[in-house]
């Protein structure tokens, strides 16, 4: 194993690098899946210098025998194998369903024993306005709802983190796990599943608004007769999944999202996701206290319609962003309550690969998302949405990864925590692919070498502390205000034949 340099002042801008592991390692029957064939991989990606990798820790497998039945002996036999082989880990608790997104090439539905309380009130989904549910993850209206044996959403989770602690306290306590990234929503991300492509939905459709269930649609009637406005109804002219802004009378110009009864509908709507996050970070804190860890969420990468005047692929996914208002500092300032960090997802993407008629920028999106993250003093961490192995998309992840390049005499001013590349498969490994991300792992260790406490050369992962007092909504609607993002460089620490291609 390669020692790192010890030149601190250029290993202030070594990014470490993950890899995800494919989302069925462990199987829907919670078995350990072709354990020899991993140990492979895992000692290719060490012998390349990566740092460590990333896995789903899937809550339809674990608890899928009945409540509180956790059965945690397949992902110990896992995070066995990988700590053996010299990698750190970062943990997801996806309470979601895998199956019905970009990229899922297995199918592990949330337990049974959860989805059989649907049979009897399927309001326990995200509804769209035509009344098709969404299985793949609970609604958040019902968070602090006991319909679960007496539980709550929010308890399901909180248990079930708990147990994970209790379970994987060997490696919590030798630190092999450096992040929990805590699920909040569909495909793990802090969102609505307002484009589902299992209902029907292709890109670069405007997706839908998904608060129809009984008991979001009662929180909204509770919020606008406290408003004084109790005529007020959730939107009935926002399209279908597949339509554009301006077929709508919403999203249109001048349309309904610009008026006094829109803006509210927007701000509520973004405003629970707000809270949904917060909850459940708070019990995750508590979950994990004293432990040498962060925790994570993921945001979605919406970048279509990024460009069109009323980003209506955002506000369907709920996030309340406008030339004239910021919708992720929000976010970020909310995860400062928890010192959490935001991984941001389309680090790859270029505006150019995109359509024209999508109105796409993703290059736009990722330095917004992250200059809000940094502007708040948080940790921002990034991944790449799509699988790529080319030098013109490594080229924009070292970009993003640190915007004004290396600084030989210390700590850029900008940079993100870690990268996780998606994902580790066969074709990853083909012998051209693999050379070049062999050199890309390279490139964002600032051409160091590797460093197993590369987190001493930036932010020192401490013991977790309680989580600070709740922000007043107030307070946290005061970061709406758009501001400046900050500068990226055109070319910075790239791969020297394609760094024109990404200017």
């Amino acid at each position: 194993m390669a020692l790192a340099s010890t030149n601190d002042a250029l290993l202030a801008n070594y990014v470490p690098v993950y890899v995800m592991l494919p989302l069925g390692v462990v199987n829907a029957e919670n078995v350990f899946d072709d354990p020899d064939g991993l140990r492979e991989q895992l000692k290719q990606l060490r012998a390349a210098n990566v740092d460590g990798v990333m896995v789903d820790v899937w809550w339809g497998i674990i608890e899928t025998k009945g409540p509180k039945c956790y059965e945690w002996s397949a992902y110990r036999e896992l995070f066995k194998m990988v700590q053996e082989e010299g990698l750190k880990l970062q943990a997801i608790m996806s309470f979601h369903q895998c199956g019905g997104n970009v990229g899922d090439a297995v199918y592990i539905p949330i337990p049974q024993w959860v989805r059989d309380v649907a049979a009897a009130n399927p309001d326990i989904f995200y509804t769209n306005r035509s009344g098709t549910r969404n299985p793949e993850y609970l609604s958040l209206g019902v968070d602090n709802e006991p319909l679960f044996g007496g539980r709550t959403a929010v308890e399901l989770y909180s248990d079930f983190m708990k147990s994970f602690r209790e379970n994987m306290a060997d490696f919590l306590h030798a630190c092999l796990i450096r992040d929990i990234e805590v699920g909040l929503g569909p495909a793990g991300e802090l969102r609505y599943p307002s484009y589902p492509q299992v209902q029907g939905w292709n890109f670069p459709g405007i997706g839908e608004f998904q608060c129809y269930d009984k008991y979001v649609t009662a929180d909204f009637r509770q919020a606008v007769a406290e408003a004084g406005h109790p005529d007020w109804k959730l939107p009935d002219d926002a399209g279908e999944y597949n339509d554009t802004p301006e077929k709508t009378k919403f999203f249109a110009e001048n349309g309904t999202y610009l008026t006094e009864k829109g803006k509210f509908f927007l701000t509520w709507y973004s405003n629970k996701l707000l809270k949904h996050a917060d909850q459940i970070l708070d019990r995750a804190n508590q979950a994990f206290l004293g432990c040498k860890l962060k925790l994570a969420i993921k945001v979605s990468g919406v970048h279509w319609w990024y460009k069109d005047d009323s980003h209506a692929a955002e506000l369907t996914a709920g996030y309340y962003n406008l030339k004239v208002r910021d919708g992720y500092r929000t976010i970020a300032r909310q995860l400062t309550r928890h010192d959490a960090v935001l991984n941001f997802t389309c680090v790859e993407m270029r505006d150019s690969e995109q359509p024209e008629e999508a109105k796409s920028r993703p290059e736009e999106l990722v330095q917004q998302v992250l200059s809000a993250a940094w502007r708040e003093g948080i940790e921002v961490a990034c991944e790449n949405a799509l699988n790529r192995y080319d030098t013109a998309a490594y080229n924009v992840m070292l970009r993003n990864a640190r915007p004004n390049g290396i600084n030989p005499n210390g700590p850029p001013k900008v940079r993100i925590s870690a990268l996780t590349y998606l994902r580790l498969s066969d074709v990853q490994l083909e012998s051209e692919n693999w050379a070049i991300f062999k050199l890309f792992v390279k490139k964002m260790h600032a051409d160091q070498d590797y460093c197993p406490d590369s987190q001493n050369f930036f932010k020192p992962i401490t013991p977790m502390k309680r989580s600070k007092p709740e922000i007043p909504i107030e307070k946290i609607l005061e970061a709406t205000e758009p501001l400046e993002p900050y500068p990226f460089d055109p070319v910075t620490d790239m791969f020297s034949d394609e760094a024109s291609e990404t200017s």
